[in-house]
């Protein structure tokens, strides 16, 4: 049986609808992909809906996922990340392949703090330039995985202040991140680019919402989108009313959906 038809089992049994199960964790979006088959779950997802159902992670896998020639790299390279064994460790991981799949976010994950951590040495031994490669190395890698984290960034921008002598100022890291969402949403990434948001420490401007709401449109959690649309369609306007008609008739709200097409007839 396939892994999404024995998860799917798994969490009927045990009475739980997708939002349930999902929680905070993952997308609905994405619980509904893994369940039919169109995309495969990092270990860490895996490992979290395995321990909310009640049941093992060898459970969900089946002869071609245990097979897979990234598992004994992924296995390996956990062991050296517990070790702090960096320099092996990127070398381990350099071994992934990226034809076979099966554990692409938990990867650039490590790819990205092992990165990081080099970076510290070489700014330790001053060799600051190789440091300020490595970090844009990590920033590269982080961009893959919706795992990295506000606090993994942080730690990136300011180890790349002391390799470059750049002041580290929220405003500008914001934008960064601000960039590279958008960046990561128009590649079809939505939810890195809803990871990278959450990275930012400024989360009440009017662009933020609009990232945030059209991250949460391409995942079609439109209760999410509806309420960062509504602020930023001050700023936003049009484009903001066109998402907000369509995400009202998505939730079936037909009446809020018929006063944000007259918002768009009457501000055209």
């Amino acid at each position: 049986m396939e892994l999404g038809r024995r998860l799917r089992q798994a969490r009927l049994e045990h009475g739980l609808s997708q939002r349930q199960l999902c929680g905070d964790v993952i997308t609905r979006n994405m619980l509904s992909q893994i369940e039919n088959g169109s995309a495969r779950p990092s270990m860490d997802t895996l490992s979290y809906l395995a321990a909310q159902l009640g049941k093992p992670v060898s459970f969900f896998l089946d002869e071609d996922s245990v097979a897979t020639p990234n598992l004994h790299v992924i296995e390996r390279a956990r062991l050296l990340y517990a070790q702090k064994e960096w320099t092996q460790l990127l070398s381990q991981l350099q071994q992934y392949r990226d034809d076979a799949g099966g554990f692409d976010e938990e990867r650039w994950l490590l790819q990205a703090v092992c990165l990081t951590e080099l970076a510290e040495q070489a700014l330790s031994e001053g060799n600051r330039y190789y440091a300020h490669q490595l970090l844009d190395e990590a920033a590269q890698a982080g961009t893959c995985t919706m795992y990295y984290t506000r606090e993994h960034e942080r730690r990136r921008l300011i180890l790349l202040a002391e390799a470059t002598d750049a002041p580290v100022t929220l405003p500008q890291e914001d934008r960064g991140l601000l960039l590279r969402a958008e960046w990561m949403r128009k590649a079809g990434k939505p939810e890195q680019s809803i990871a990278l948001l959450a990275c930012c420490a400024d989360q009440t401007c009017a662009r933020w919402h609009w990232l945030r709401a059209e991250a949460a449109f391409a995942v079609e959690d439109y209760e999410v989108a509806i309420s960062h649309y509504r602020k930023a369609e001050n700023e936003y306007g049009q484009r903001c009313y066109e998402r907000l008609e369509a995400c009202c008739r998505a939730v079936e709200d037909y009446k809020m959906a018929y006063e944000y097409a007259c918002k768009r007839r009457n501000d055209s």
